[in-house]
């Protein structure tokens, strides 16, 4: 999940004023570039989609790449422009099973990994540490574009995909076309970290805190108690979202992997200083400590339905992003965001190509 201090001001599920319900709009909205001032690219509309018209994806590969063996889905022609999208916790690929194909059928190459602890994705050796800080699961993501040979993406996710991209595109922004980021700037201040928030806050993120306990590591550590808190945070942070029993046993796979209960556990701890993290990674996380700006075109979007959404306009981040930048506040919709709202989640993907 995401930043318990960037959304201090989340007292609640309140949609706010902003909010605006652009499942069906923005492709209306789109289809209306054509007629844009000379010099600028008419940006495609994509099709409206009933969440859960696909359960899985064709194509399931492997590569090895840094410290891992990623799995990863993929669609779309070999030689397109390419998107990552990047999932969180305590989610997997199918976030974006819908999302996929809509951008494939646009010529988008697709690239949907599993993050480390997650479904097929393997450490290549056991004397690996399992931890989870911030700046190890964005290499992890070049990691895999140096072993696909992708020098620049497209990056849009949420939850830990959107801190992932952001970090991708404040250090490397070389590597970045645009920039979907779910819930804004997410990279972690740990030393605000240390700091208490709003009680309401505080409140939202119980899990962090039970996770921060042997007994939480230990209902981790145990497949049934792990899938069940899995399941109760999905009704949580996604109240409008209706999923059936096989749209959540789909993902709950990834919950298998034999190192998710420490990664996840790991990057928890890590969070609030009560663990270190992996001194390869030290000099990258005293980097994101300086809460680095972001100048690659962004669009972030905010769930109005998400507990971790601070009310308003996304104002609370603005200052961070530097570049081509636009806001969008998504009415009715919680907190897996590409999963609720497919067509919502790569209209921005596409529009943010055209930023």
């Amino acid at each position: 999940m995401i930043n318990r201090r960037t959304f201090s001001k989340a007292v609640g599920l309140g949609t706010g004023a902003a909010a605006v319900s652009l499942s069906g709009l923005r492709a209306n909205a789109s289809a209306a570039t054509a007629e844009q001032a000379p010099g600028h690219t008419s940006v495609p509309a994509l099709p409206a989609i009933k969440p859960g018209a696909h359960t899985g994806f064709r194509t399931l590969k492997h590569v090895k790449a840094g410290v891992l063996d990623i799995g990863y889905a993929e669609a779309g022609p070999t030689h397109g422009p390419v998107v990552i999208c990047l999932h969180g916790w305590p989610y997997d690929i199918h976030s974006f099973v819908d999302v996929a194909p809509l951008l494939a059928d646009l010529g988008y190459r697709v690239i949907v990994p599993y993050l480390r602890g997650h479904g097929s994705t393997r450490f290549l050796s056991g004397n690996t540490p399992r931890s989870a800080e911030q700046s190890a699961i964005a290499l992890d993501a070049i990691a895999l574009m140096d072993a696909l040979d992708i020098h620049k993406a497209v990056l849009a996710g949420f939850d830990w995909g959107s801190r992932t991209a952001d970090i991708i595109a404040a250090l490397w922004p070389e590597r970045v076309k645009a920039l979907v980021s779910t819930s804004g700037y997410l990279i972690t201040d740990r030393k605000a970290q240390l700091e208490p928030a709003a009680p309401a806050v505080e409140h939202n993120w119980w899990y962090q805190w039970y996770f921060a306990t042997e007994r939480g590591k230990k209902a981790m550590e145990n497949p049934d108690e792990r899938v069940a808190l899995c399941r109760y945070v999905w009704t949580l942070v996604s109240p409008n979202w209706s999923f059936d029993d096989a749209t959540f046993q789909r993902t709950a796979q990834a919950f298998e992997n034999p190192d998710h209960a420490a990664v996840v556990v790991h990057n928890y701890r890590w969070r609030i200083g009560l663990v270190d993290g992996e001194r390869r990674y030290d000099r990258y996380e005293k980097q994101l400590a300086a809460q680095p700006p972001i100048g690659v075109p962004t669009i972030t979007l905010d769930p109005a339905l998400d507990p971790f959404t601070p009310a308003g306009d996304g104002s609370a981040y603005r200052r961070h992003f530097t570049g081509p930048y636009e806001h969008r506040t998504i009415a009715d919709i919680g907190h897996n965001l590409p999963q609720e709202a497919p067509a919502t989640f790569a209209q921005a993907v596409v529009d943010a190509d055209h930023l």
